[in-house]
């Protein structure tokens, strides 16, 4: 018997890398133990890259092929595109309508995404930016999804969740609309290869895709110990973005190589080979079965119309307890 049921999903802007990996790796154990419905959130690009959407399509198809290498099985749970279920927008229309202007300017993100994208030059003073939050409640509920996996800075936007399922349960009176729980997960925070946070836009992600290559020259490109000149000097792993890899994708042998750094007695090229294979080792079954898929597209866009189907078929029985409350 499923625990209960979760919404999740990602915002179709490129193509995932590594630093994704843990969080699709746990959405595979949750597809096992709770009733799972995966959206690849297209309008929610549009909140900041409304003037940019000439590469959404392909960057939505990417994402499906990303989701479904790495194991995503949509027998188990739907996945589906955000726009192509209609009901997410309507139940965003009815809780905007409800929810106080205060409740979105105190959202704690909001400020700092606001400076972060305006100093990159996006224009986000917009409605649907300062909404957002409303939609992403919306996105939950509309499947009256009970947990939501998250990290602990989205945290902030499950409880406005909370709170908008609260006030619209108490001006109707019904209990349509659960509170949802959030569910920390465990997600492995990887820098990028030069140690800035992972981004395509940097050039310092390793794709979910890439080829033994490929992982090879963005390892040679992790910043080391800048203070190790030669093999025999003593390393410090502490400060090395190789060792930080290591930890995650080669536990086995983390202890022995850092050790082994310490003692000068393994160089950085040596392990950056080691970490390169562990990498390809891991990444091969995902690159086999995006080859198979990207073979394929007619698939694609089969789990696509099906998963959308599937999520709306639920969402259409959730916007019917919504109107049969609000009596209209």
């Amino acid at each position: 018997m499923k625990k209960g049921v979760i919404f999740s999903g990602m915002r179709p802007t490129g193509r995932l890398h590594v630093g994704h990996l843990s969080v699709l790796e746990n959405w595979l154990k949750l597809s096992d133990e709770y009733e799972c419905n995966f959206g690849i959130v297209d309008w929610h690009a549009l909140t900041s890259n409304f003037d940019n959407t000439e590469g959404l399509n392909k960057n939505i198809t990417l994402m499906c092929l990303d989701w479904l290498s790495v194991g995503l099985d949509p027998n188990k749970s739907p996945i589906f595109i955000q726009s192509h279920v209609k009901e997410h927008v309507e139940l965003h229309m009815i809780l905007s309508m409800l929810t106080p202007l205060s409740w979105l300017e105190r959202v704690p993100t909001y400020k700092d995404q606001i400076q972060q994208l305006g100093s990159q030059g996006k224009d986000v003073s917009t409605y649907g930016f300062l909404g957002y939050p409303v939609l992403m409640a919306a996105d939950i509920l509309v499947y009256r999804a009970d947990t939501v996996p998250v990290g602990e800075d989205q945290l902030p936007h499950i409880e406005f969740c909370r709170e908008i399922a609260r006030r619209f349960n108490y001006l109707y009176q019904t209990d349509v609309l659960p509170e949802p729980q959030a569910k920390l997960a465990k997600v492995s925070l990887l820098p990028g290869v030069d140690g800035r946070k992972m981004s395509k836009s940097y050039n310092n992600d390793i794709p979910l895709d890439a080829t033994r290559e490929e992982i090879m020259a963005k390892v040679q490109m992790m910043v080391t110990d800048p203070a190790r000149i030669k093999k025999s000097d003593p390393g410090n792993p502490d400060v090395c973005i190789v060792h930080t890899y290591q930890s995650i994708y080669n536990p086995q042998e983390v202890e022995e190589i850092r050790s082994s750094c310490r003692g000068g007695t393994i160089g950085c090229v040596a392990c950056k080979k080691k970490l390169a294979d562990v990498l390809d080792k891991e990444l091969a079954p995902i690159r086999e079965r995006r080859e198979q898929y990207a073979n394929n597209p007619s698939v694609i866009k089969e789990v696509l119309a099906d998963g959308a189907d599937k999520a709306r078929a639920k969402a259409q029985r959730t916007m019917e307890l919504v109107r049969s409350a609000m009596k209209i």
